[in-house]
């Protein structure tokens, strides 16, 4: 698999791969856009999230005050800018002004993927990940806002490296819109480079914060409306009662709550708390990552973003299809580095991406709300292979940069790759230049 990536980066890195690349960019994204605005394959229902949901809280929001009534807010108060975004474009229609701006987004970070892919260690496999996994996603991406916070999180990795305040800044604008991204900062190497990034980080944070209270009311009214949800469907939790409920261990019902369709019934409760649980113990072993970890390669920073979005992921009580979008440019980000450890996993995460299509919008109100055998089967398949991802994903950063190398210098008998990596040991960091 290494030599076939090897092969197919030499024949794009030319004039006319590039051109290829920005072909079937141009290609697919027509395709998505089409999608998105004609009623095909259930995507009327992805894209009333802007000309209902978002449009509306664009009404609320340019009148200073948070939409904090609406039970569907969850998000940060930096969210409002994304919602707002469109008169940027005042010659167009909030729909069409929303869409063209998140298609800007995508290619924003398809420049970015090929541009890391100069750098010495540099690939182009994650910018052909990016380019071809997300149409899987059909019209899903450019009818929500998680494209927009999926660049801040990219933009925040790719800029670690070489000017680490800017990638703080990143990571911490990215924060305040849909926290995850804060979560990039996780892999830096201890030293200046945390400390750069995480103040730079925090200072961000803190300044936009002021702004946008200057600006607006209740910017912290979120926080109520997100503390309530239940278990979604989609989530690992929720296919585990569809599990049950199919073989007749389970009798609970499916009721929309908070703008999703939340499962209701005995042990629900229950599943929430664990869920809760095992997103705290995910955080406790990153934290014990972290704090082990001995070795630190230039993928390093990429590889534990991606593990701890994944760990995050897959214990949510929600799961969103969307959180594929992050997935997916998480993955990218570190395939853009040769010695990176997430191969596998970002084929496992390509995998997921298709079968959450299959998901939502294809079967959902036919198989997957009803909680069909064959819904069952596809939910409790897509989720397991997440899970699959995440402990893969936490076993491969483990073994690269906690577990002892062995003797022949891999780091296990199946990594080559890695074993080229440039090393550096604890409390050192990745130079500012290469």
């Amino acid at each position: 698999m290494t030599s076939t990536s090897t092969t197919i980066d030499s024949a794009l890195r030319g004039r006319a791969g590039r051109l290829a690349m920005a072909g079937f960019w141009l290609a697919t994204r027509t395709l998505m856009v089409v999608l998105l605005v004609v009623n095909l394959h259930g995507t009327s229902s992805v894209r009333v999230e802007i000309t209902q949901t978002y449009n509306n809280w664009y009404d609320v929001l340019v009148t200073g005050t948070m939409p904090h009534d609406d039970v569907m807010w969850q998000y940060p108060p930096a969210a409002a800018a994304i919602f707002l975004s469109p008169d940027l474009l005042p010659f167009l229609s909030y729909f069409q002004a929303f869409v063209a701006l998140t298609v800007v987004c995508d290619a924003l970070i398809a420049v970015g993927l090929v541009r890391a892919a100069r750098r010495a260690d540099g690939s182009l496999a994650g910018a052909v990940l990016w380019l071809t996994t997300l149409p899987l996603l059909l019209s899903l991406p450019f009818g929500r806002y998680d494209l927009q916070v999926t660049l801040l999180a990219v933009g925040s990795l790719l800029c670690l490296r070489f000017r680490r305040k800017l990638g703080g800044v990143l990571a911490g604008v990215g924060a305040l819109v849909k926290v995850w991204p804060l979560l990039t900062l996780i892999g830096t190497p201890r030293g200046r480079t945390t400390r750069d990034a995480v103040v730079s980080a925090v200072a961000a944070g803190a300044v936009l914060l002021a702004v946008l209270a200057l600006f607006f009311r209740d910017t912290l009214g979120f926080l109520g409306n997100q503390g309530n949800r239940g278990i979604q469907v989609e989530s690992l939790g929720g296919s585990a009662l569809m599990l049950g409920k199919l073989v007749g261990a389970w009798s609970g019902k499916v009721e929309v709550r908070y703008g999703a369709y939340e499962y209701l019934g005995p042990y629900v409760s229950s599943v929430a708390l664990v869920s809760v649980g095992l997103t705290v113990v995910g955080f406790a072993w990153l934290l014990l990552w972290r704090v082990k970890a001995r070795r630190w390669t230039t993928a390093t920073p990429l590889d534990a973003a991606l593990c701890a979005i994944l760990v995050f992921t897959i214990t949510s009580r929600v799961l969103s299809p969307q959180y594929l979008i992050w997935l997916v440019g998480l993955a990218a980000v570190c395939l853009t580095c040769k010695h990176t450890t997430q191969r596998p996993v970002a084929w496992l995460i390509v995998a997921s991406t298709a079968l959450s299509t299959a998901i939502y919008p294809l079967t959902y109100g036919s198989e997957i709300l009803p909680g069909t055998g064959f819904g069952t089967f596809l939910l409790v398949l897509r989720n397991g292979l997440l899970a699959w991802a995440a402990v893969w994903s936490c076993l491969r950063l483990w073994r690269a940069s906690v577990s002892p190398v062995p003797a022949s210098g891999s780091v296990n008998g199946k990594d080559a790759g890695t074993a080229a990596a440039p090393a550096s040991k604890a409390g050192s960091e990745v130079p500012a230049r290469v």
